[in-house]
């Protein structure tokens, strides 16, 4: 036998051994085995506790019947480290502490536990390496897995390994690295099985039991214990076409059956428990009048009770509880409510004891869930509020009940329990108002589904029902079916806002005085149905009392929205980084890699690239730690100003949001498209794109493409063209008079004019956009104003111009339209700058973003809030900046971030 004990597992060994040397030296490393039952996962996680010589060694195992029990598996992993809680900044240390019902308050959004969590690991792994060892990760709690999983993403520079196993990859641990474990070769397989099969046994026999277990090491070793001499010799044992995992468990089943009653009952009761606490298990054989070191003695190859009850293998568990009658689990869950201490726990087993509708114990389930809310667990409100109503006798209730867990469910994403309970409450009886509420849950739930395609109709539908009885409810359906039709855009139905801003203003009156999100979705019925021009004042009246006015915490990101389609730049800075101040700060991860998209475009279009990108790698990071794909609308506008491979990006932008009915991001990526062919001079091209995407855009909402169609327009001999795209930019000038509205409005006069007035324009368009910070509109005007002087015969003129700009572009790091103007420049015998040699050595956008905020004098600890990354994280790309700006300390970041394009 090896050294390592471990038959065949010499590769996956040294895996492992790799695991632990790097988390040794300092390294932060995550790994997932995956196999099927048997196969030997739990044996290779005993090795990596085993090598890891000078590790604390954590461990958690999931538990089927614990899934629906908020944070257990996370609870149970860190339980021995809550010494160090007090250690955390006080929002972490406040939202883990709620999470693990330690103490009462708000439900803590799961990210900030997240965060909470890896700091609390990040805290420990000081003293000493960590090893956390989750086994059976399939069966943690959702909640668990998820935060688990973040904590997995987030490792770099800390000195802790995370290790799961799992049947299948969840899907919360998607793009983790993974190690397949498989049955022995067939050399390994019969070295095992000889080892426990007494006497000779056939060699044809042999390899038909080895091909049939397909080498599985717990198959090998279990099931010719269970089996007859004459099963053996016969080879007819796994005849049957049964899953060797059933196979596996009939063998366990064997042995138990044989074992004294007293033994088995306390092996169900042990079976019944998801914690695994020993102290449990005593009070509950207390309750039967056992001894259980002698009850359990006959088992001792099946169960060990140390720290915790522990069973050998998650198929002996299985086994023991679903070979019981129902009786039998009734009786075991019923034995365990009197010894269970936890509320929640023991409302479970109290549901698993009942034996028909109880109100009282659904009435407890209900409160259970509400508990769980409380502590940010909605997947395990919803268990508890299916089970309720699964016992609720009286059909009002379980209506209601199956309501509000329709309700929880779609607030958690659990795509299959909301349609499901939100048709037992269908069931009713429900009242006109509960009636309403389903309709619009049930809309809302299409729109999560499909994104859009006829969902802005049924909530318009549902907001009408809701009318008499719920005004409020019913603005907040209209609202929803408006940004609904404007997502789905030209891919649903070209005129569904129009459709959504007539029911607006077909409905009830509206209340005196009417608060600003009313006001902001009555001035765009008005802007859909009368024109931009007539609901601007409206819209713009809304939002400037909601400015004066502004919420503490998080806010609608449609106000974000609304202050682009105004042309108010200001506004749109001040509320992007109000809203992702404050998701930061709540540990909001939810809502804040949107929120940092539309903040990223602010300083796209204010030509701070490194910022923009900063956002977005942080976005990008958030998404993936919780096994998302990443959001590209913001990025392909990053993209369309420094070059690459934009075709590939936009064609699979396109392809994804047609499949997904998302047209708004069709149309997002069309802008890009334009934007970018514009900067090569490919004007023919980007006529295609701006025209394509205005007319999937008949209302114009919503930061457009009008200024490329028309720039792109006149280059391309289409004067009319880019006159009637002039109209609607006149509209916003004229309705707005915000310094980027006026400065894009003038920059399109201007190419649409000839002499002195086109001259007046272009400088005028040049100021504006200066004031308006929007530092990349004010070179485009700039670089147009250099070709229109160049075409002029203006050559001085022109090159003072054009190199001003290709200055302003290059210093931005946008390339597209700093390589046309350096054309431009060489046309008439200018000289261009060339591009920054330092370009190599740049920071990247989150070492940018550290820097700037270590430069502003907030620790690694506030930093790593701010990012949701650990200090040792922030330490290390800290170092980084350091080698590549040339300084010792962050006294020194103020110089060198002023020459990082971008970054001061």
């Amino acid at each position: 036998m090896e050294p390592t004990g471990l038959r065949g597992r010499e590769r996956h060994c040294a895996a492992l051994e790799q695991l632990v040397e790097a988390v040794r030296s300092g390294e932060g490393r995550a790994l997932v085995l995956r196999g099927e039952p048997g196969v030997g996962k739990s044996a290779l996680l005993g090795h990596l506790a085993q090598v890891a010589t000078g590790f604390r060694r954590l461990r958690a195992v999931g538990v089927e019947s614990e899934m629906v029990l908020p944070f257990a598996g996370l609870h149970q992993l860190c339980a021995p480290l809550l010494d160090g809680l007090e250690r955390l900044p006080a929002p972490q240390r406040v939202a883990l502490a709620t999470a693990f019902g330690l103490s009462d308050g708000p439900a803590p959004d799961r990210f900030l536990v997240s965060l909470a969590a890896l700091s609390l690991l990040g805290e420990a792994a000081e003293r000493q390496p960590l090893l956390c060892l989750v086994d059976d990760a399939q069966w943690v709690d959702r909640t668990s897995a998820q935060v688990l999983a973040f904590v997995a993403r987030r490792l770099l520079a800390e000195p802790v390994g995370i290790v799961f196993s799992v049947l299948d990859t969840p899907a919360d641990f998607a793009g983790l690295p993974e190690l397949l474990v498989e049955g022995l070769d067939h050399g390994d397989a019969w070295a095992l099985l000889d080892s426990v099969v007494a006497g000779r046994l056939d060699r044809r026999i042999g390899d038909r039991i080895i091909d049939e277990t397909r080498g599985n090491p717990l198959a090998l070793l279990e099931l010719p214990r269970s089996w007859t001499p004459a099963e053996l010799t016969s080879g007819l044992a796994l005849s049957d076409t049964a899953p060797l995992s059933t196979h596996i468990e009939r063998s366990f089943l064997r042995r138990v059956a044989q074992m004294p009653a007293d033994t088995q009952r306390l092996l169900l009761v042990a079976a019944a428990d998801p914690i695994g606490d020993p102290a449990l298990l005593w009070r509950a054989a207390a309750r039967l009048d056992l001894d259980p070191e002698a009850a359990l003695r006959p088992a001792g190859d099946l169960i060990a009770v140390d720290a915790r009850v522990r069973f050998r293998h998650p198929l002996v568990r299985s086994a023991v509880y679903r070979v019981a009658t129902p009786e039998e689990r009734r009786r075991a869950h019923a034995t365990l409510v009197p010894a269970e201490l936890d509320p929640d726990r023991r409302t479970w087993h109290r549901a698993h004891a009942a034996d028909g509708p109880d109100e009282a114990v659904s009435a407890a389930l209900e409160a259970s869930a509400d508990r769980a809310q409380a502590r940010g667990s909605l997947v395990a409100a919803v268990a508890f509020l299916e089970r309720a109503v699964q016992l609720t006798p009286n059909a009002g209730r379980r209506a209601a009940r199956a309501l509000k867990g329709a309700r929880a469910a779609h607030a958690a994403g659990a795509s299959e329990s909301a349609p499901a309970l939100l048709e037992i409450a269908r069931e009713g009886p429900l009242d006109a108002l509960e009636q309403a509420r389903c309709g619009l849950l049930e809309a809302q739930i299409a729109f999560t589904r499909s994104r859009g395609r006829g969902v802005a109709s049924r909530l318009v539908t549902a907001a009408r029902r809701l009318e008499p009885h719920d005004p409020a409810l019913a603005r907040t359906g209209y609202r929803q079916a408006f940004w609904a039709a404007c997502f789905a855009g030209h891919l649903a139905d070209p005129s569904g806002t129009l459709d959504v801003a007539f029911a607006v203003r077909a409905a009830s009156a509206r209340p005196a005085p009417r608060p600003p999100a009313d006001r902001m979705l009555d001035g765009l019925a008005t802007r859909i149905v009368d024109g931009y021009r007539a609901g601007a004042p409206e819209m713009q009246a809304a939002l400037r009392t909601f400015r004066t006015a502004l919420p503490e915490g998080r806010f609608d990101l449609a106000w974000v929205w609304l202050a682009v389609d105004l042309f108010d730049a200001d506004a749109w800075l001040e509320l992007g980084t109000r809203q992702v101040q404050v998701t930061r700060d709540a540990g909001g991860l939810t809502m804040l890699p949107l929120a940092l998209h539309t903040l990223s475009s602010w300083h796209e279009h204010a030509g701070e690239l490194s910022v923009c990108e900063s956002l977005l790698d942080e976005a990008d990071a958030i998404l993936a730690a919780v096994g998302q794909a990443p959001m590209t609308h913001a990025r392909l506008g990053l993209e369309a100003l420094r070059g690459g491979d934009v075709p590939a990006l936009i064609e699979a932008s396109i392809s994804d949001a047609t499949e997904r009915g998302e047209g708004i991001l069709v149309r997002h990526a069309e802008h890009a498209a334009a934007r970018w062919h514009n900067g090569l001079g490919r004007y023919d091209e980007a006529l295609r794109w701006a025209r394509s995407e205005h007319e999937h855009n008949p209302h114009v909402f919503y930061m457009t493409a009008l200024p490329e169609l028309v720039e792109a327009a006149v280059r391309c001999g289409e004067d009319e063209l880019a006159r009637r795209a002039l109209e609607p930019l006149r509209e916003r000038a004229h309705a707005g008079a915000t310094p980027w509205a006026r400065g894009v409005e003038a920059r399109a006069r201007a190419l649409l004019s000839d002499g002195d007035e086109a001259e007046v324009l272009y400088r005028q368009a040049i100021a504006l956009l200066t004031d308006s910070r929007l530092r990349v509109e004010a070179a485009r005007a700039q670089l147009l104003y250099g070709e229109w002087l160049r075409g002029q015969g203006r050559r001085r003129d022109a090159r003072h111009e054009l190199h001003s700009a290709q200055e302003r572009f290059t210093a931005m790091g946008a390339t597209v339209f700093a390589e046309r103007a350096a054309r431009e420049l060489q046309a008439i015998g200018g000289a261009a700058r060339s591009r920054d040699e330092r370009a190599g050595e740049r920071l990247t956008g989150q070492e940018a973003q550290i820097a700037r905020l270590a430069r502003d004098g907030l620790s690694n600890a506030q930093i790593g809030g701010q990012l949701f990354i650990s200090p040792r994280t922030v330490e290390y790309h800290l170092h980084k900046v350091f080698a590549k700006l040339g300084v010792a300390s962050r006294d020194q970041l103020a110089g060198p971030l002023a020459d990082e394009p971008g970054a001061a």
